[in-house]
């Protein structure tokens, strides 16, 4: 005669196995179900994001190409105030010469 615990081990290993297997079926099922739907929910989303984020690199390059002459009108008046202030500097050369003709 067999012991007890031998005779419900027997028992119950098929139905442990079956058991696991109908969950990892059931695991299978349940996560290509949720990627099937988040991919339907999410897909559209995507879609409209990368657009924005076509329409908005294109704005990028444009501000960029404004900052270039941007900067380039700022080189032009930063020269112009160079020799403003180099003229300015000839001016008051002369005047303090002027002034020291006049004692």
């Amino acid at each position: 005669m067999k012991p007890l615990f031998i005779i419900l081990a027997q028992s119950t290993t098929g139905p442990v196995v079956f058991i696991l297997a109908l969950l990892l079926v059931a695991a299978v099922i349940g996560y290509f179900t949720a990627w099937f739907y988040a991919k339907s929910v999410f897909l559209p989303i995507i879609k409209k994001l990368e657009d924005e984020k076509a329409d908005l690199n294109k704005q990028i390059a444009g501000l960029k190409d404004d900052l270039s002459k941007l900067n380039a009108k700022v080189e032009k008046q930063n020269d112009k105030i160079g020799k403003l202030e180099e003229e300015i500097a000839e001016k008051d050369k002369e005047i303090k010469h002027l002034k020291k003709d006049k004692k």
